[in-house]
């Protein structure tokens, strides 16, 4: 059977236009229903991530002391939205607290009488709404291109993406970054109508991602660029009066988001204090020319030439069940192989393929596409093989590209959107509420991801609490021997466990406990305890062991 590629009608008969039109708003309320129960419950039971203490500990000294001195690798408006729900909570900080900014974390979350659940809770609610916020400009973009049906297809592909899901529901700056991105691209779509109307606002829009994190710098020029196709700069037979005008919105998008930044410190504080961190390193080449000469606050700046230290380091990563040090170019599309969803793969390949295929959308591609190939290309060059969370922006944008395949002229080219579709979210539902360690079928689901991958793609210490929960119903007056790799303090969630590298081996009886990330990277003393002491007996959420040592 053949395909045509020519564009498939979308619009329905004018007759039936009313009686469907609550279709399509019902369909988006189930999606994002669905997307908001999956994110708030698995919200409520995880405890800390490794990051997180460090953004809400930094997020309190915002609202307490508007200060900018800790986490200044990373910019501010991120974590300022993490304070707009931490503020709820009247959060307590010892004014006199000096230490480093991991240390901050633990003072907040353990040490200063707030209770870290409540306390995690409305620290990750501002994020959860945002993330559903950028569903809805993920079904409207997605709209713009292909039509209804597309919308509710590419929504239902992020609203069911573990990845999304995960990172949606912690107080992190991965998604909120990329979503600002998304909204940037998608309004420079839309000002090729209305320049005036939507070009200023594509400029706030890079400027949030741009003050979430710099890791979305390289995206600048590619928006910048898109804004330029909004405007007759760039086209034939234009009078010159025009091109300048022209390039003088596109000017005034970049303006616009520089001032976004610079309001987002100012914001922190309005007197702009800072001191050059201790042991910022000093860069040189083209990244120290763009550290020194971009029109961004100083905080910023020096935040970006930590971020270009920790890209000269070297770190360990695990892969397929090798422990190695330093980084592999391939790590990333290895590791979305295995964390997307089978069918949302097809999906992707699919509205890829169509979108460069289908004559009217080849413009748009350059809108959707361009941008998740530059940073994956970007990103697989970098030092850091942590996890998919670095890729963030695949299951967001080619979301968008995956509504291309309801263009298709092919009579089946619906149903097999659908039924991959329904694949993807009985793959998503069916690992609820454990969406972190998530893996596709192909793999062995999430029970197996700590096979393959290691920290935040499957254990980033966010089972600290199940763990107290499981000890105590199954485990009853039991020695405990805990190996944590995490943020969180296992004594403030009622377990009282020793380290079993502290004393030697022969000592070590009861429960063994460790984090599968440490069991992925053992070596030395806890590889020799792994060694000898089985199979384990017990796992929770498929990110922590338990073995048995007799």
């Amino acid at each position: 059977m053949t395909v045509d590629l020519e564009e498939r009608a979308t619009d329905a008969p004018a007759a039936a236009r009313p009686r469907r039109r609550w279709v399509v708003p019902l369909l988006v309320l189930v999606l994002l229903g669905q997307m908001a129960a999956a994110m708030v419950t698995t919200a409520v039971q995880q405890t800390p991530t490794i990051d997180e203490p460090v953004y809400v500990g930094t997020a309190v000294t915002y609202l307490e002391q508007h200060s900018l001195r800790y986490n200044p690798e990373h910019p501010p408006l991120g974590k300022q939205l993490i304070a707009v729900g931490l503020a709820f909570a009247s959060p307590r900080m010892d004014p006199a607290f000096r230490g480093d900014q991991t240390q901050l974390g633990r003072h907040v979350l353990y040490e200063a009488g707030n209770d870290p659940y409540r306390l995690m809770l409305l620290a990750r609610l501002p994020m959860i709404l945002l993330t559903l916020l950028f569903g809805l400009v993920v079904f409207a973009f997605a709209r713009d291109l292909t039509g209804a049906a597309g919308g509710v297809l590419a929504l239902a592909l992020y609203a069911f993406s573990p990845d999304v899901i995960t990172h949606g529901s912690l107080a992190t700056l991965d998604v909120p970054a990329i979503g600002f991105l998304l909204t940037a691209v998608w309004l420079t779509w839309r000002a090729r109508d209305r320049p005036r109307v939507y070009l200023p606002l594509a400029g706030v829009a890079l400027g949030a991602a741009i003050a979430t994190r710099a890791s979305v710098l390289p995206a600048v020029p590619v928006v910048l660029l898109l804004a330029l196709l909004a405007t007759p700069a760039w086209r034939r037979g234009v009078p010159m009066r025009a091109r300048l005008r022209g390039l003088a919105a596109v000017a005034g998008v970049g303006v616009v988001a520089v001032l976004v930044v610079w309001v987002s410190y100012l914001a922190v504080d309005p007197s702009l204090r800072w001191t050059e961190p201790i042991g910022t390193p000093v860069v040189h080449g083209v990244r120290g020319l763009l550290a020194g000469w971009l029109p961004l606050p100083e905080p910023y700046r020096d935040g970006m030439r930590i971020q270009f230290g920790f890209e000269d380091s070297t770190f360990s990563g695990f892969l397929f069940g090798r422990h190695y040090q330093g980084s592999l170019w391939y790590y990333l599309p290895a590791a979305l192989l295995v964390k997307t969803p089978l069918g949302m793969l097809v999906l992707w390949l699919a509205g890829s393929v169509a979108m460069l295929a289908v004559p009217r959308l080849r413009t748009a591609a350059l809108y959707v596409l361009v941008l998740p190939a530059l940073l994956l290309a970007v990103a697989m060059t970098g030092a850091r093989d942590f996890g998919t969370r670095y890729a963030i922006f695949m299951p967001v944008f080619l979301a968008v590209a995956a509504a291309a395949v309801v263009t298709l002229r092919w009579r089946w080219a619906p149903v097999a959107a659908g039924l991959l579709a329904l694949f993807v979210a009985v793959s998503s539902v069916r690992t609820f509420p454990y969406y972190l360690p998530y893996s596709n079928e192909a793999f062995g689901g999430p029970a197996r991801t700590h096979l393959r991958l290691h920290d935040s793609n499957v254990d980033w210490g966010q089972d600290l609490g199940r763990l107290a929960d499981r000890l105590r119903e199954r485990y009853p007056g039991e020695q405990v021997w805990l190996v944590y790799k995490g943020a969180g303090v296992p004594s403030a969630y009622g377990i009282s466990a020793r380290d079993p590298l502290r004393v030697p081996p022969g000592e070590v009886h009861g429960l063994l406990v460790v984090s599968d990330s440490s069991v992925a990277k053992a070596t030395g003393r806890l590889a020799a305890l792994l060694r000898t002491s089985g199979e384990p007996v017990d796992e929770v959420g498929h990110s922590i062991s338990i073995y048995r040592r007799p």
